[in-house]
């Protein structure tokens, strides 16, 4: 039995909210893995996305490129710009999100619009227009990015995640006919470059109790790092997950078990 390889060699893929955090290091895995990565975020002027795309270029070819996900007419430019600079697009990574806290219940209406307009319109959009590239192909892989909220919890954000998930099996049926892989990763608490953690609430990185109590609640006692998410990312997008989709692959450290 000859083993799948996780190699991305001649892969062209695309990482959106990839500045900073889970989708920088899954745009740099998937470079040192062998693809050509476009970046995108919604913000460039700071140069950080330039910067990942940089160091996407000591592996391989890589594009910078500003976009408003929640924006359909973004979305669609942002296929068609890396289209037009690498001729495909063979993978699309739907990392671009924000985080919402406290009760449902309290939330303002524009919160609740913030977060399920990034976190699921966001990945619906950028899903509709690569998928009309990737139907023309006849070949693609979509991972879309969950989270254990979306499994338990009482915020928008958990509300916005658990409809990822759904998200994900629904376009994987869709697509499934055309040789279209959509799946999702759904990470636990996980650590980021410091200047990352955006990704989850001030205060909460600087409460070393917080963080000891969220180690304390994964079985195995820690939390995630950028390389387990990345990791799983690598793949889902290589021929080792031919046969995979419409699946959330939970990568928690035994949290929902």
């Amino acid at each position: 039995m000859s083993i799948p390889s996780l190699s991305l060699e001649g892969k062209i893929a695309l990482v959106t909210g990839a500045r900073r955090g889970l989708g920088k290091g899954i745009a740099l895995a998937f470079a040192e893995a062998g693809a050509d990565v476009a970046v995108c975020d919604n913000v460039i002027e700071d140069g950080e996305l330039v910067g990942v795309a940089e160091e996407v270029k000591k592996f391989s070819r890589s594009l910078a490129i500003q976009a408003d996900v929640t924006n359909k007419s973004d979305a669609d430019n942002l296929v068609k710009k890396v289209v037009d600079e690498f001729g495909r697009i063979h993978i699309l990574v739907n990392a671009a999100g924000v985080l919402g806290s406290g009760p449902v219940i309290e939330n303002s209406e524009q919160a609740w619009d913030s977060v399920l307009d990034t976190n699921l319109k966001g990945t619906f959009l950028c899903s509709q227009a690569v998928s009309k590239i990737m139907i023309d192909q006849r070949m693609g892989n979509v991972i879309n990015m969950a989270s254990v909220a979306g499994f338990r919890g009482g915020t928008t954000y958990s509300i916005s995640k658990a409809g990822v998930v759904m998200l994900t099996r629904a376009v994987a049926r869709n697509l499934a006919p055309y040789n279209i892989r959509v799946n999702a990763i759904a990470p636990y608490v996980t650590r980021t470059e410091k200047e990352a953690a955006r990704t989850m609430s001030e205060s909460f990185w600087s409460d070393s109790d917080a963080i000891a109590r969220a180690e304390t609640m994964a079985p195995m006692g820690r939390l995630g790092e950028v390389a387990d998410i990345a990791g799983a990312a690598l793949f889902l997008a290589s021929e080792a997950a031919s046969f995979v989709t419409g699946h959330t692959l939970v990568v928690d450290g035994g949290f929902l078990a």
